[in-house]
């Protein structure tokens, strides 16, 4: 299996000292900077994390599209949007555009969206929904799905079109976008509706559930699950799967000083009521972490491996934690660098 691996920044940033990310605007340049920088670097994939209501990357199409003008190879995507939060139809001309202007190379992880800052935040968007919005979530993300695959969704006016009736689609519409839909999936049971539903598996360092078993085989099993349940489904291609980790080469005294205390344990904790299982953060000499994630079970089962960046230090911090993943760690997985 042919490797890829990206970066995944949560976008966020601070005024207080040390910060190398003070303002909204400098959260915005720097991911598009270091997003150039991972491609002359080889990588494969620059990702952004959605958030509202916090100092963290919002809306994310306007910086995709920024990030698409300046690069030409790698994939730009989301991991995740909160469909909670969406119009469907407005969300699906956007991201048609921005997939048109990036070549194809658009990736679109969604989801239910995880714990947020605000109290029923998506209710302020206009939003009304039960319980934690999972079905509003699933609901959004079925129109939006059918919207980008062109479908009838406003009749159409004849005094307008010519005396032509029926149905009207979104426009523009950009050919293969369905394929590149990724699902944020954080149980064995979502993995398998997402197999059925036929998007790809997005599954970050967050399962919210716990059986007992370390991490990595749990979200191992997450895989094989979904893998079983797109295959009988008949959607007749090859779908991807990315994983998640928090990946921190020590080779510095400034690394020491950020990373070299770090447990390397899992932890499980309760999350939304849920009792959940986080995944270790990788953190050591790379020999070491080459070593360590060739035997992470789902990092194997996995095609792509996003690096989650701590973006506030800055793009030359992360670039050269990137260059030294992609230099040092990534060949004990199988991957090569993209030209």
């Amino acid at each position: 299996m042919d490797k890829k691996i990206g970066f995944l920044s949560f976008g966020n940033w601070n005024p207080g000292r040390g910060s190398q990310v003070r303002t909204g605007r400098e959260a915005l340049v720097q991911s598009v900077e270091l997003a150039v920088a991972a491609e002359e670097l080889g990588l494969d994939g620059a990702f952004f994390r959605v958030h509202h209501f916090a100092r963290q990357l919002a809306a994310p199409f306007p910086l995709l599209a920024a990030v698409a003008a300046r690069t030409s190879r790698i994939e730009i995507g989301t991991g995740v949007i909160d469909m909670r939060y969406e119009n469907p139809l407005y969300m699906a001309e956007e991201a048609a555009i921005t997939d048109l202007l990036s070549d194809g190379r658009l990736q679109l992880g969604i989801s239910r969206g995880s714990p947020e800052t605000a109290l029923r935040g998506a209710t302020s968007f206009g939003y009304r929904f039960d319980d934690d919005g999972g079905d509003l979530a699933r609901a959004h993300t079925e129109l939006f799905r059918a919207a980008i695959a062109g479908a009838g969704v406003a009749d159409a006016d004849p005094r307008m079109t010519g005396g032509v009736s029926g149905k009207l689609g979104i426009q523009p519409q950009s050919t293969g976008l369905g394929d590149r839909i990724w699902w944020g999936s954080g149980t064995r049971g979502t993995a398998e509706w997402t197999g059925q539903q036929g998007m790809n598996l997005m599954s970050s360092t967050l399962l919210t559930e716990d059986t007992g078993i370390p991490f990595d085989e749990l979200q191992a099993e997450q895989i094989e699950r979904y893998r079983a349940a797109f295959e009988g489904a008949g959607w007749g291609r090859e779908p991807r799967v990315s994983v998640s980790r928090s990946v921190m080469p020590v080779t510095t005294d400034e690394d020491r000083m950020y990373f070299g205390d770090r447990s390397g344990e899992d932890q499980v904790g309760i999350l939304d009521g849920m009792r959940s299982r986080f995944g270790k953060t990788y953190a050591g000499p790379p020999d070491q972490l080459a070593e360590e994630l060739a035997k992470d079970a789902a990092v194997r089962e996995a095609d792509t491996l996003l690096l989650t960046v701590p973006n506030m230090l800055g793009v030359d911090y992360n670039v050269r934690l990137l260059e030294t993943v992609a230099r040092e760690v990534a060949p004990a997985i199988g991957w090569t660098p993209s030209r």
